[in-house]
């Protein structure tokens, strides 16, 4: 039996990523129904918003569900004890040090996965007693590791270093991407920007339909010194690039993000002046689909691609 359908209790190991102003609990609650396992981003959420979708997620699903912690946002305390109180059973957390929250969440009976995006990372988690680990390669979107390390090499090297199941990300939108890293070593998947572009998602549709013209080369990593994040190529993005140009400080690359920059690009669609998280793989993301239809075609293509390999010989 698979490691991760068995750690969740689930039909397929496909993990929607918890993504800001996208992960709502229509979403989770979709990826849910279809076999996988949603996540409700609680980055973007205030403390009683998060508990609505928890409560709208529980009445739309039967099956599990988790909630995304990034640990640097304010709050989480109050995050934590809304999580437990509503018996959520699932948290992924990432952003921050895994030792903070892990004890106290398995001592409420909670299964804890932390997001991790380099090996040295991914021992830290495993030290603090987390169920399972996410190794999130270069390719992704949404905050990133500072090392850059892709997901062909960073899913091995994080594989060598650990005992506990391990959950791929970055760059992974399809059957054969699924295949590829499970036989890289990983034991499950976790995808973001292919159920961005989902009829579920809670992210506007202006952005949608950018994800989906977004090309090759249209994303770029930046803003390392606050938190790396792969950004489309708009007008904000270049503003950024032309802050470096000129030597910007770190309080000039605060004051240019601001407040609420993603939730005005990814929830309100100014395509713009708005920040638009996104990974690499949205080059081969060509149309809006139901989190059903999603599911199907990853499973369909796995199970062809697995069957081609028979077939692939030197």
């Amino acid at each position: 039996m698979n490691k991760i359908t068995q750690l969740f209790n689930i039909k397929y190991p496909i993990i929607q990523g918890g993504m800001i102003w996208n992960s709502g609990y229509k979403l989770a609650s979709a990826v849910s129904n279809s076999g996988g396992l949603g996540l409700i981003g609680a980055g973007s959420m205030y403390p009683e918003v998060l508990r609505e979708h928890i409560q709208k997620c529980k009445k739309a699903t039967d099956k599990p569900f988790g909630v995304n912690v990034p640990m640097l946002y304010p709050n989480i305390d109050e995050i934590i004890k809304i999580i437990v109180d509503e018996g959520v059973k699932i948290v992924f957390t990432s952003a921050g040090n895994p030792k903070t929250w892990t004890s106290y969440l398995k001592e409420n009976g909670i299964t804890v996965v932390h997001v991790v995006s380099s090996s040295k990372f991914a021992l830290k988690a495993q030290e603090a007693g987390v169920d399972a680990v996410v190794a999130e390669g270069f390719e992704a979107g949404g905050h990133n590791g500072r090392e850059e390390t892709t997901s062909l090499t960073l899913i091995p090297m994080v594989k060598e270093q650990i005992t506990i199941p391990l959950i791929a990300a970055g760059g992974i939108a399809t059957g054969k991407a699924m295949l590829a890293v499970m036989i890289l070593g990983a034991d499950g998947v976790q995808i973001g920007s292919r159920f961005a572009a989902s009829v579920e998602s809670s992210s506007h549709e202006n952005f949608k339909n950018k994800i989906v013209e977004t090309k090759e080369g249209d994303t770029q990593l930046t803003l390392k010194e606050l938190a790396p994040v792969r950004l489309i190529k708009n007008k904000f993005f270049e503003d950024i690039q032309q802050l470096y140009a000129k030597c910007g400080t770190k309080e000039e690359l605060k004051e240019l993000l601001g407040r609420a920059r993603a939730k005005r690009g990814m929830f309100e669609g100014d395509m713009i002046e708005g920040e638009l998280e996104i990974g690499q793989v949205a080059g081969l993301i060509h149309e809006i689909k139901s989190v059903n239809d999603i599911v199907h075609d990853l499973v369909s293509e796995f199970e062809i691609s697995k069957n081609d390999l028979k077939r692939i010989s030197f």
